[in-house]
């Protein structure tokens, strides 16, 4: 705080007031040095100090926060309404429970009183949820992957023509000429072989005939018989053709030859997919006609197993037989295992789930199921003495109301001491963060929301926006807590879906860990979409794990799954729209709130840059030095930033009663020239400041920055002013000078107390760092040239002040954060008075 009762921002115009009021004789100057030095170890006791939370430590050795030992109190009475409202909202199960309960045994034969017919609605809806998760899925063929398949097919036998259109015909001449299987030797035998056929042909041999007829020798001993058959074929058609015709049929043979050797060449080449290896050697010796009725075959077989259809998961050595069994029939067989081979690569499942219609069909198996009835004549037997009740006999007891229904003493006091158990788990991890006694009552009230829904038939739980408010209020550790202890307990006491229970309380988990860390509104808006998507998602695992089926046709579940996910959703939105009001009702500092209130667009804030523009700016650096502080002791950032830009509100009621608003106008002070006035008017800052804050709803821990950010301290310079006046006054009543009539007072007994702030001290470490940053930003501003180490020296000179003024004896500061706090608060005034490099007067002269 920069207030004028110091007259300036810095010590030594502080000095110069004092001599100016003190110049009229040596005697007085005297007095007025020695008050100087009186008034600037005053100054360095400046009243800017403020906090919010409750812990300190002494400086004299330790002492807890008088206020922090009241907040962290327990009221016993908050304590046991708490026990009985959550044991009377969730434990029902214990009030009226029946000693003869399903899974027990009966202590004696019961027959039924009169004859009955009984819904068993229980048993009904657990098979009717059986028949829709149980039901078996549709399936339907894809027309895209039949379309895929049958191009597959049509380029694999595409490969085949192209091969053996290379190859050429076959038989490449008419079998009255030559036989099928001597075509077939002559098109494929080695090059040699076919020479030595020639040369056992030519009657006529060329000069190396001696070598071709050991050749053919060789062959003969090698292939005797085809070699044989071969000449002797060709030899019986020359001898009935002219030399010319003979010769045509030598041509045909070698040009059959090449080709068939070439296509060869290309089958050792081909790469189709998969297929690469289906085609070889013997698809160029089929006939046209046999790769003609192949080619048909294969495209009926394909035809008739994808009408058929093939499921997804179905063994590849499964569908293989199958193809073979349909081969068996239509395809010759010499190309049955080149279709069995082709087909079982090329063929895939074709058949996929129809959603809708496993949907309609899960219903209607639902629909089928039909109620279960308990039927019983009357003095026919329920159950015999020692069996084991099951759940048919269960609801004929309890109709008949032999079910021994009684409240459970010792399961409800177990139950109570779960839940008082459980309360002592969150006021434990809740001591860590000071909670209020209305913020406990606002747990209380959460909490209760989930097992009064449950017991209204609501098929929903608040766990999300449980999970979200608790997060958002007071941090991830304590909604995590609450969440998780109160979706373990809820079950205990009360009947509910335990799938839907864990897929809310993840939702409940997600929402209270993120909650806290977010800074907006629209970050928690979407927080509640990962929500709403985390309860779906895991209501989807949960059920396939408790189901076996399930799995099969999880489809048939997502519009349980979209409504999960719109339940938690729906919770989140609630949760985000009842945040403000919560907020406002039960005095609550979020982040969220705080970044709200920090904005400098808010309705107080612009009034004082407006009105105040000397005190704004001064708040804007006090602001700077705080949160730099805050972050390095690991204190509430937000709340200090916060709060050091409305400590100064209060002076908007009388702005030229501060010097940092005067400008280089005239002194106010000096024309009132009453150090009891003036005080007040200064102390009256604080008075106004929270009247202000009360007007324009801030919340209670901005508001303690107000008072708690001066504390008690001592309003020094109007105090020495006032000494003066006091002894002068005893001066003129002794006789010694006459009085100084400039001075517009009357005789007044002087009072310290009437030159102290009314505080409180500050009750927070948060608050007592703002107190520092104020008392430390006048005399900062006030250096210019000064080193490193006299501003540092400087600093710690009034927080040493402050400290022997015992003015942070309640703040939980200690003499190691104050050093840490000073050497940031140089630190950042470097950065604020950076040095610049000097212009020459060449450059700020104009051309």
């Amino acid at each position: 705080m920069n207030t004028l009762h110091s007259l300036a921002a810095s010590f030594i115009e502080q000095l110069n007031a004092v001599r100016r009021v003190s110049k009229n004789s040596a005697n007085t100057q005297t007095n007025s040095g020695l008050a100087n030095t009186a008034q600037s170890r005053q100054h360095l006791l400046s009243p800017f100090s403020h906090s919010d939370l409750p812990e300190n430590v002494a400086p004299s050795g330790g002492q807890t926060s008088k206020l922090g030992l009241k907040g962290r109190a327990r009221s016993p009475w908050l304590l046991v309404v708490a026990v009985v409202s959550l044991t009377g909202t969730m434990g029902h199960r214990f009030y009226n429970q029946p000693k003869l309960d399903v899974g027990t045994k009966a202590p004696q034969t019961i027959k039924a009183p009169a004859s009955a017919s009984i819904p068993d609605r229980k048993t009904t809806e657990e098979q009717r949820k059986e028949a829709r998760t149980g039901a078996v899925p549709v399936l339907a063929i894809d027309p895209i992957t039949d379309r895929h398949i049958y191009q597959e097919l049509q380029k694999f036998l595409a490969r085949g023509n192209e091969l053996r259109q290379i190859a050429g015909p076959f038989p490449f001449v008419g079998t009255e000429m030559l036989s099928t299987a001597v075509q077939s030797y002559l098109r494929q035998c080695q090059e040699w072989e076919w020479r030595a056929v020639l040369a056992e042909l030519d009657d006529e041999t060329s000069p190396d005939t001696e070598s071709s007829t050991d050749q053919f020798t060789d062959a003969k001993r090698i292939a005797n018989k085809s070699i044989e058959q071969a000449v002797a074929e060709l030899e019986a058609y020359r001898l009935v053709v002219l030399k010319e015709d003979f010769n045509k049929l030598t041509e045909n043979i070698s040009q059959a030859r090449k080709g068939y050797f070439n296509a060869l060449a290309e089958l050792s080449k081909q790469s189709v997919s998969e297929l690469g290896e289906v085609y070889d050697s013997s698809l160029l010796d089929l006939s046209d006609a046999v790769w003609l009725q192949t080619q048909t075959g294969i495209n009926r077989i394909a035809s008739r197993i994808l009408v058929q259809g093939i499921p997804p998961g179905l063994p590849r050595d499964i569908l293989k037989e199958a193809v073979r069994q349909q081969v068996m029939d239509v395809m010759p067989t010499a190309t049955q295992p080149l279709a069995v081979k082709s087909l079982g690569a090329i063929l895939q499942p074709n058949l996929v789930r129809d959603i809708e219609a496993t949907k309609q069909l899960a219903e209607l198996a639902a629909q089928k199921v039909k109620p279960v009835m308990a039927t019983v004549e009357e003095g026919e037997i329920i159950v015999k003495e020692g069996e084991e009740i099951t759940l048919s006999d269960f609801v004929l007891l309890d109709y008949f109301s032999l079910s021994r229904r009684e409240v459970n003493w010792l399961g409800l006091t177990g139950f109570v001491c779960l839940v008082s158990g459980a309360i002592g788990v969150v006021l434990l991890v809740e001591r860590y963060y000071r909670l209020r006694r209305r913020d406990h009552l606002l747990l209380l009230l959460l909490t209760l929301s989930t097992p009064v829904l449950v017991s209204l038939g609501v098929p929903w739980t608040s766990l999300p926006a449980i999970g979200i408010l608790a997060g958002s209020f007071y941090g991830s550790a304590v909604g995590v807590t609450v969440v998780g202890l109160l979706s373990a307990v809820l079950p205990i006491g009360l009947e509910i879906d335990g799938i839907h229970l864990l897929a809310s309380a993840a939702g409940g988990l997600l929402g209270a860990l993120m909650a806290g860390r977010l800074r907006s509104r629209e970050e928690l808006a979407l927080l509640g979409v990962g929500v709403g998507l985390t309860q779906g998602i895991f209501y989807l695992l949960c059920t396939l794990i408790a189901s076996a089926t399930a799995g099969s046709i999880w489809y048939a579940l997502v519009s349980t799954v979209i409504l999960q996910s719109l339940g938690g959703l729906a919770w989140s939105i609630i949760a985000l729209g009842l945040s403000p009001y919560l907020e406002h009702l039960f005095d609550l500092i979020t982040p969220i709130r705080l970044a709200e209130l920090a904005n400098p667009n808010r309705p107080l804030l612009k009034r004082l840059a407006a009105e105040a523009p000397g005190t704004f700016q001064h708040t804007l650096f006090v602001a700077s030095l705080a949160e730099a502080a805050a972050r390095s002791l690991g204190c509430n950032v937000e709340l200090v930033r916060t709060g050091t830009l409305y400590h100064d509100i209060g002076k908007m009621h009388d702005p030229m009663g501060f010097c940092e608003n005067q400008m280089s106008g005239p002194n106010k002070h000096d024309q009132i020239n009453n150090p009891w006035m003036s005080a007040e008017i200064i102390k009256k800052h604080v008075t106004e400041g929270l009247v202000m804050a009360k007007k324009y709803r801030l919340p209670k821990a901005i508001q303690a920055f107000i008072p708690e950010h001066q504390g008690t301290m001592l309003i020094a310079y109007f105090y020495y002013q006032a000494q003066q006046i006091v002894a002068e006054q005893e001066r003129i009543a002794n006789g010694k000078e006459y009085a100084n009539t400039k001075l517009k007072v009357s005789n007044r007994v002087l009072k310290e107390e009437d030159f102290r702030y009314d505080g409180p001290i500050p009750q927070s470490r948060e608050t007592g760092i703002v107190m520092l940053a104020d008392s430390c930003e006048a005399a900062l501003r006030s250096l210019k040239d000064a080193s490193h180490e006299e501003a540092l020296s400087m600093v710690n000179k009034m927080m040493r002040a402050r400290w022997q003024d015992n003015q942070l004896v309640d703040s939980g500061l200690t003499r190691e954060d104050l050093a840490e706090v000073a050497e940031i608060f140089v630190r950042v005034w470097e950065q604020f008075n950076h040095k610049r490099i000097a212009y020459p007067k060449a450059v700020l002269t104009p051309r």
